[in-house]
C-alpha cells in the first residue's frame, strides 16, 4: 500500500484516502486477499471520518 502523508499526526484529507482506495483496488484487480481487505476497510472508515470533518469545515 501507497504511504498516505501525514505530517505531525495530521489525518490524512479524502482526497489522499479516495486515492489510495482506488490504488489498493486497481492494484489488486478487484479480487482482495483477507490482508488487503482489512486495509479496504480502515481506509474506508479514515475516508468516511475525514468526509465528516470536511463537512463540519464548511459548515
Amino acid at each position: 500500500m501507497s504511504k498516505i502523508p501525514s505530517p505531525m499526526g495530521a489525518q490524512p484529507d479524502a482526497a489522499a484516502l479516495n486515492s489510495a482506495i482506488r490504488e489498493l483496488w486497481a492494484r489488486a484487480g478487484g479480487e482482495l486477499s483477507a490482508d488487503e481487505q482489512r486495509i479496504y476497510q480502515a481506509l474506508v472508515l479514515a475516508w468516511a471520518a475525514a468526509q465528516q470533518g470536511d463537512v463540519a469545515k464548511a459548515a
